[in-house]
């Protein structure tokens, strides 16, 4: 089953760096650096952008999963680690950003 149609689990532990690897196949344009995954989303305006942080928070809630968001005029850069993994990347912010890549193309595609 693809990332973006997976849920969050409580309780994820810490990814080994090969899987890490692997699994930044599954997320174009996001970057694995020192337990953090980011990338910058480049959007249309301010309003869009707002429009987008706030479509980020939900599915962010939806999965008891949140970010770290840095929102520029027309850019946000979203940043994923697992916290209760001692701020180590999890599964679970793998699949958070494939779901975030999902909603960005839905976005921007129109």
């Amino acid at each position: 089953m693809k990332l973006e149609h997976r849920d969050c689990i409580h309780n994820a532990r810490a990814l080994d760096p090969w899987v890490i690897d692997a699994l930044l196949a599954d997320v174009p344009d996001w970057t694995a650096i020192d337990g953090i995954l980011s990338r910058e989303f480049k959007l249309p305006d301010y309003r869009a952008t707002i429009a987008f942080v706030n479509a980020v928070a939900q599915v962010a809630d939806t999965q008891d999963h949140h970010p770290d968001m840095t929102v520029g005029y027309a850019t946000c850069r979203v940043t994923w680690s697992t916290h209760s993994a001692g701020g180590a990347l999890t599964e679970n912010d793998f699949i958070c950003a494939a779901k975030v890549n999902a909603l960005y193309l839905g976005m921007t595609s129109a």
